[in-house]
């Protein structure tokens, strides 16, 4: 082969293998585009995925401090573009590319919900929700009603000191049960005609203890506050009618228990009023005791 056929082989070849590149080339597309949030701001270092629909090949990329990402090389074809960061909600676009181009896809991502803490049990927020057995006289039965619980708000403060004061008036009222019947068990032996025997000073203790205790008690009925339109009802009513019985009682015991006291220590029979003082304690057990069970035991 002459040097000038050599020459002309070659340069054909030469542009047969660049014609043969040029449209490879032209075939190829890039996209490119910024992450950023729901109210504009770039999210860097997000995660962007894209998926050729046709093959099903994905590619992953990762944007930059300034939150661009660009992928370079990609064939023409339509495609699933996704991305991704901490603490967003991933998002998923489409974007068809024609070859040759290079396109713009901007992606934006939203915050993730923030996560809430598992709901409280109704019944453990509910002031008013029923326990799950009788262990003292309830609310009800000192008078309140279901009309009163649904009352305005304006009422409602006066509602809720009523009901904490009508619960410690209940506890002491039990709490009081404790030292009044020792008191009653120990006045069988309090009797005597010598002085200071033991059990008369026990007895003078208890009765003493009693009376404070019950001047507590008492005194919670009396301050809690009236809610206007309440009603009286059944074992309330009588629970209350009782109170005018053993209330003035209570008062009348200790009162003649300490002269017949004295009169005891004094070696003397008990005499005048002070022989009040065992029937008088008998009637006023017995109405405290009637007021306490028509609150505490349902008929």
């Amino acid at each position: 082969m002459n040097p000038k056929t050599a020459r002309l082989f070659f340069g054909v070849v030469l542009i047969c293998l660049t014609s043969a590149q040029l449209p490879a080339q032209d075939v190829l597309s890039t996209l490119s585009g910024t992450v950023t949030d729901s109210a504009g701001k770039v999210l860097p270092n997000a995660k962007v995925t894209l998926k050729n629909l046709s093959t099903g090949q994905s590619v992953e990329t990762q944007a930059d401090a300034a939150g661009l990402y660009s992928v370079s090389k990609l064939p023409a074809g339509d495609y699933e573009v996704s991305a991704s960061a901490e603490g967003m909600v991933a998002g998923l676009s489409k974007v068809s590319l024609t070859a040759g181009n290079q396109q713009t896809l901007n992606l934006t991502l939203t915050s993730a919900p923030n996560l809430q803490s598992p709901a409280t049990k109704p019944s453990e927020n509910l002031p008013n929700a029923p326990s799950t057995g009788k262990t003292e006289p309830s609310l009800e039965d000192l008078g309140f009603s279901k009309t009163e619980m649904q009352s305005n708000a304006a009422q409602q403060a006066l509602l809720d000191k009523r009901t904490h004061m009508l619960k410690i008036h209940q506890r002491m009222g039990l709490i009081t049960t404790i030292p009044l019947v020792a008191s009653v068990i120990t006045s069988l032996n309090a009797g005597g005609k010598s002085e200071g025997t033991a059990s008369r000073d026990l007895h003078v203790a208890l009765g003493s203890l009693t009376g404070d205790l019950y001047g507590i008690t008492a005194y919670y009925a009396i301050r809690a506050p009236k809610i206007p339109g309440t009603e009286t009802r059944g074992p309330i009513r009588f629970h209350k009618a009782m109170a005018w019985i053993h209330g003035p009682g209570m008062i009348l015991t200790p009162i003649l228990g300490a002269i017949a006291f004295n009169q005891k220590n004094n070696g003397e029979k008990v005499h005048g009023i002070a022989v009040a003082h065992s029937p008088v304690a008998i009637v006023t057990v017995g109405a405290y005791a009637a007021a306490l069970l028509s609150v505490s035991v349902k008929f």
